[in-house]
């Protein structure tokens, strides 16, 4: 990912000046519709899994949890919403112990934790995530920074593992530097290693005076297709704006909603 910059909008004027792509870019394909929106809809629910995550952090942090009581935490969702599980392996290591689990409660913003006494053992999908995501953890080689790690269904009842940079400092949002991994639906296999950016930026520069960022413009150079992590970028980053990826001899926008258009 290089040769980012940023899409400015004066004040007096309503136009968007699309960047221009290198001459040597190689074309291809553009994205499908049906493409597009399996990558929209992974980099949504990579968004709604960090929201939910953030919020159910805070609950459980209310409950003062004791050191050493917990050292993983895990998200699904469900037709219910999204449940988030912290907790940590038993002795043998066979079974994961869910000692809190936190959901939403009548204001569907604000989560509720709850524990598990005595903690509920799992060696199913909470079990494997959190197998899943050792391993990947294991595997990825960042800079030294806070990471996250999440976990979303695959097909065939596979599972991706994200790990992606959040921010170190409040308001700065870093986008690259995040790789997916494809798991076995038990979560002991690991089938692919996607490196999805390789580098991280995390700031967008000065902004002249009587100028407002209103997007951002990066290119890939590891793909030629906009990124689920592209799409998690645009959703978490406040102020929203779009991001036009350039990739394959394309340039994508990508929306505030997610969704991905072939601008040129």
């Amino acid at each position: 990912m290089n040769n980012r910059v940023i899409i400015l909008k004066a004040l007096v004027s309503l136009a968007v000046v699309l960047p221009v792509l290198p001459a040597s870019a190689k074309k291809s394909r553009p994205l499908s519709d049906e493409e597009s929106a399996a990558i929209t809809q992974r980099g949504r629910m990579l968004a709604e899994y960090e929201t939910a995550a953030g919020k159910a952090l805070k609950a459980m942090a209310n409950m003062h949890p004791e050191q050493g009581a917990v050292d993983h935490y895990v998200a699904r969702k469900s037709a219910d919403g999204w449940t988030v599980v912290f907790g940590r392996y038993n002795g043998q290591h066979d079974k994961f112990l869910m000692v809190y689990e936190a959901a939403p409660g009548t204001d569907p913003e604000v989560f509720i934790a709850k524990k598990d006494d005595p903690p509920e053992e799992d060696d199913s999908f909470f079990f494997f995530a959190a197998r899943a995501i050792d391993t990947a953890m294991g595997d990825f080689h960042g800079a030294n920074r806070p990471y996250h790690a999440a976990v979303l269904p695959a097909a065939a009842n596979q599972m991706y593992v994200y790990v992606f940079p959040v921010p170190a400092t409040a308001g700065v949002y870093p986008l690259g530097g995040d790789v997916r991994y494809l798991f076995s639906p038990d979560g002991s296999r690991l089938i692919e290693r996607r490196q999805l950016h390789k580098t991280i930026i995390e700031s967008r520069g000065a902004v002249p005076n009587g100028a407002k960022v209103v997007g951002g413009y990066h290119t890939h150079v590891l793909s030629d297709i906009p990124e689920d992590t592209d799409v998690f970028y645009v959703l978490i980053r406040k102020p929203p704006g779009p991001e036009f990826v350039g990739a394959g001899g394309h340039v994508y926008e990508i929306q505030t909603d997610g969704t991905i258009r072939v601008q040129k």
